[in-house]
């Protein structure tokens, strides 16, 4: 049984899985590189707290209590007696072997070591510890605190006790659990990035208006928001890290970055987070 957390980012993701992680009860300790990102990471929190609340969907008491399951830090030493720890940091590959190397090093043998990343390579960075039997994909969807799924990816070392773990952890704190194996994209991606792609290329190639593309699949197909819009809060950047991640894997056209999404990344039009990307954001 999981009663102690830690989390290794407290950004977008990290405060996500964090806040969802107190609310069910466990203990939770964050780590950043410094003091003032998990403040920002709690503060992040306790504004969702203060909206459910405002809406009348969560009692003030609860969110007393969450707050004080959650812990900063910014040293990784002090996750050394977690139950299972998740990284959810940028998605560089060199930096989350780095993590991986000392909290190998740092937590106890028990600990079980996720990552929450999204198209990297699961089982590469199990490799570069030496418990890859206790090392599994945890892939969280943002908002974390809205969205029920949790993909669990196993590796080809993933012991059966770990994933049965991980898989009751993940319930536990609220979400409906897919099992996929390591290959990128899992089952969320694999099928989602084809898709936003080539509404991007549809776009680029004079096909249809960018208005008429999110709405041909709003009112088409019922979902919630168009492809383009989509990208745009995913944020176009992180777009093109997935895109070339996961063409590098299959060498698959699908894959493949249109060149219209390459130059709105290095003209700095990211999506929503820069204020710009298919859609303007400056204005109200």
């Amino acid at each position: 049984m999981i009663k102690k957390l830690g989390v290794v980012g407290c950004g977008q993701m990290g405060s996500g899985i964090a806040q969802v992680a107190a609310m069910a009860g466990v203990e939770v300790i964050a780590r950043e590189v410094n003091d003032d990102l998990w403040k920002k990471g709690f503060a992040r929190i306790e504004k969702n707290l203060d909206k459910a609340i405002e809406k009348g969907k969560l009692d003030a008491a609860v969110k007393e209590k969450t707050m004080a399951n959650l812990t900063g830090t910014d040293d990784l030493k002090d996750l050394a007696d977690c139950d299972i720890v998740v990284e959810a940091i940028v998605e560089n590959m060199d930096d989350k072997l780095k993590i991986f190397r000392d909290l190998d090093k740092i937590c106890k043998p028990s600990t079980i070591l996720a990552t929450n990343t999204s198209s990297l390579p699961v089982g590469d960075m199990g490799a570069v510890t030496k418990r890859p039997d206790k090392f599994c994909g945890l892939h969280f969807f943002n908002p974390v605190h809205m969205m029920k799924l949790c993909e669990l990816v196993q590796t080809v070392d993933t012991s059966g006790e770990t994933l049965k773990i991980a898989r009751e952890f993940a319930e536990g704190v609220g979400k409906t659990v897919v099992a996929a194996k390591d290959r990128p994209g899992f089952i969320v991606n694999a099928l989602l990035i084809p898709y936003l792609l080539d509404a991007i290329r549809m776009l680029e190639n004079g096909v249809a208006s960018r208005d008429d593309i999110d709405k041909g699949m709003m009112f088409g197909c019922g979902h919630p928001m168009g492809p383009l819009t989509l990208n745009d809060f995913i944020g176009l950047d992180t777009m093109l890290q997935i895109a070339d991640i996961m063409y590098d894997e299959y060498k698959d056209h699908h894959y493949a970055a249109p060149p219209l999404l390459r130059r709105m990344v290095k003209a700095g039009y990211l999506g929503k987070k820069s204020g710009r990307g298919f859609y303007d954001y400056t204005k109200k």
